[in-house]
C-alpha cells in the first residue's frame, strides 16, 4: 500500500464537502458546510474573507501554531468556495503546476497584460 499524498487528502476532503451541496442532499440542520452552502455565494465568500483576515492577523502575531490553524481554516473555506463554483482542488493544483518554473514577476506580468474575463462574456 502506498502512502497517501497531500492531493489524496485534498480529494477526500473535497468529496466530503461536495457531499454537503444541496444538490447532493446536504442538510443545513445537520452540517455546517451544508448550512454555508444554503446561505449562498455572498456568505461563502464573506467567510473566505474572514478567514483570510484571521490568517493575516495570525501572521502578524508570528505564532506558528496560530498561523497553521488559520491557514487550515482558510484552505477549508476556500475549498467550500471551489465546490460552490463547481471546481476542485485539482484545478488549483493544475494552475500551480502551470506556474512552476515561471518567475513570479513574469507570471504577474502575463496576468496584467491579459484581458480579464468577465462572467458571461
Amino acid at each position: 500500500m502506498t502512502p497517501a499524498t497531500s492531493q489524496d487528502f485534498l480529494d477526500r476532503l473535497a468529496a466530503v464537502i461536495e457531499s454537503r451541496l444541496p444538490a447532493n442532499g446536504g442538510d443545513p440542520d445537520k452540517s455546517y458546510v451544508a448550512r454555508l452552502f444554503s446561505k449562498g455565494t455572498d456568505a461563502i465568500l464573506k467567510k473566505v474573507g474572514e478567514e483570510a483576515t484571521e490568517t493575516v492577523m495570525a501572521g502578524k502575531d508570528g505564532v506558528p501554531e496560530k498561523i497553521v490553524y488559520e491557514v487550515a481554516d482558510l484552505w477549508f473555506h476556500s475549498m467550500i468556495a471551489l465546490a460552490h463554483f463547481g471546481l476542485k482542488p485539482g484545478d488549483v493544483l493544475a494552475e500551480l503546476a502551470r506556474r512552476e518554473g515561471l518567475s513570479g514577476l513574469e507570471e504577474f506580468a502575463s496576468r496584467a497584460s491579459a484581458p480579464r474575463q468577465k462572467e458571461g462574456g
